[in-house]
């Protein structure tokens, strides 16, 4: 998880500063996610970023068998 809030004006300013920021994000290979509490809880804005599996990397080092 990058970020995290249930403050949606300030889930929409950090969205603007990352998109106007300098640093170049890869946004396809970001998550957002609205979780929506209803009337139990307020609602959390999350940004996450995927984690490429580490399965897949042929210099991982594998279990003997």
């Amino acid at each position: 998880m990058i970020f995290e809030t249930q403050d949606e004006a300030e889930w929409r300013a950090h969205l603007r500063g990352l998109r106007a920021g300098e640093e170049r994000i890869d946004w396809a290979m970001t998550r957002i996610d609205t979780l929506c509490g209803r009337l139990v809880q307020p609602t959390t804005y999350r940004l996450s970023l995927f984690v490429p599996d580490p399965a897949g990397d042929p210099d991982r080092d594998q279990p003997d068998h």
